[in-house]
């Protein structure tokens, strides 16, 4: 749905079952009540009819002293934490057990390599002390961009209520889940009451393609599908598009990238490639039998016209860090890189940082691919990112990434340059200390 349709529904009364009604009127204690209350504003808001249920929440609910330091107050308390930053209520409640099945998204720190980010004993305390609030509270500590691959793998049809939109493209698109991008305080209501509401992506007329991109060139590598990726976002918008011209069957990895890119220069939440995704066997079948508001071509001269983009935020070519994980890394992506670095190092005044899910990263432990990395003087960190942990080497001007998303964020929250390409030139360039040219 457009927001121009949803503003259309603004203002028309949300319907409640008597659950619902139990919940918002306090029977369930204050919590509850509160974050009945905000469901409600937020339905209204979009236009929702009802309310539906959810058993699959994943939201960030982990305070570092960043979410909790205000210019004339400081939050004291995890509850209080919860009730404002998660539930908007100025009253502070007593937060109970979620009631949904709830999972932590990419939190602020990496236990392992904390000082590494620059935080004080005192934030990693802190940081270690939410945590543990929210593990007591029944939200799982997966804190990850990635829970697909850890674990909440989502089944087709099912009603969830994620964050993180590169999470949200992958499990709506691959999987054929149902959610839109919610934000930390949906999440954190949805995840007391198991309840979102039903507006989106969550209603099936929603889900047809509206434009169609006809591909004209190979796509194969994972820098092919994150250069895709980015030109559908940048053409596209938050429409849903469908791919015509998919001539192999991307993996996970390609997928991943495709996505994330996507969601980046655009606001796509859904896409379809017919004989591969979830919900489309045929064109037709994406486009639900109708027909594309638009067509789009994607050639030789688009592909170099994004490429460009991607880069033009970089012009020096000495390199300061390489960071690879974005979205966090599989593991065969942490072993390619062992296999690119073949034994080489890493260069002096050079930083090379994978990221991965903890679960992964336990992985790679056990495989010796974590060993490797440190002999070759690189780092592989967990549960956060340099964008998420705003965290990079004391004074680092130029990075660069695999990653159509990270080259689109880190430069303008971390004010530096970035060069987009791919996993072997970043690795080469890691070894180097140089960026050498990688286009298309």
């Amino acid at each position: 749905m457009t927001l121009s349709a949803a503003a259309g529904r603004k203002g028309r009364a949300l319907e409640l079952t008597d659950h619902d009604k139990a919940m918002r009127d306090g029977e369930e204690g204050r919590a509850v009540a509160k974050a009945m209350d905000l469901l409600m504003r937020y339905g209204r808001a979009l236009g929702a009819a009802h309310l539906i249920d959810t058993s699959n929440v994943c939201g960030a609910n982990i305070f570092g002293p960043r979410h909790l330091n205000y210019p004339n107050r400081t939050i004291t308390s995890h509850d209080e934490a919860f009730s404002e930053l998660s539930l908007d209520s100025d009253e502070i409640v007593e937060i109970p057990q979620v009631r949904a099945y709830s999972c932590q998204l990419i939190a602020p720190m990496d236990h392992r390599h904390w000082e590494l980010q620059g935080l004080s004993a005192q934030a990693r305390d802190g940081i270690i002390d939410s945590e543990s609030y929210s593990g007591r509270h029944g939200i799982h500590l997966m804190n990850t961009c990635t829970p697909y691959q850890v674990g909440n793998v989502p089944v087709k049809g099912e009603h969830c209520a994620w964050m993180e939109s590169s999470a949200v493209v992958y499990v709506n698109s691959v999987l054929g889940a149902r959610t839109n991008v919610e934000g930390r305080e949906s999440t954190g209501a949805a995840m007391l009451t198991g309840r979102i509401p039903y507006w989106g992506l969550h209603e099936p007329r929603n889900r047809a393609a509206a434009d169609l991109v006809d591909v004209r060139v190979e796509v194969d590598s994972v820098m092919d599908w994150g250069l895709l990726g980015y030109y559908i976002g940048s053409v596209v918008h938050d429409r849903v598009p469908a791919l015509r011209g998919i001539t192999t069957t991307p993996d996970l990895v390609r997928l991943k990238h495709f996505g994330a890119a996507a969601s980046s220069s655009g606001g796509v939440e859904l896409y379809h490639i017919p004989g591969i995704t979830s919900e489309a066997r045929t064109e037709e079948e994406a486009f639900h039998g109708g027909a594309p508001e638009q067509v789009w071509h994607y050639g030789p001269k688009e592909r170099r016209e994004t490429y460009a983009a991607l880069n033009s935020t970089a012009q020096d070519t000495d390199v300061d860090l390489v960071m690879i994980g974005c979205p966090h890394a599989t593991i065969d992506q942490i072993r390619e890189v062992c296999r690119l670095l073949d034994g080489r190092k890493v260069a002096d005044g050079t930083h090379l940082w994978l990221f991965t899910p903890a679960q992964i990263r336990t992985l790679a432990d056990r495989n010796g691919f974590t060993d490797q990395l440190v002999a070759a003087g690189a780092e592989l960190m967990s549960d956060t990112c340099p964008a998420i942990g705003q965290f990079l080497p004391a004074g680092t001007t130029v990075i660069a990434t695999d990653s159509a998303k990270q080259v689109h964020y880190l430069p303008a929250i971390m004010k530096v340059q970035g060069w987009f390409g791919s996993t072997a030139a970043c690795v080469n360039a890691a070894v180097t200390g140089r960026w050498s040219e990688d286009s298309p």
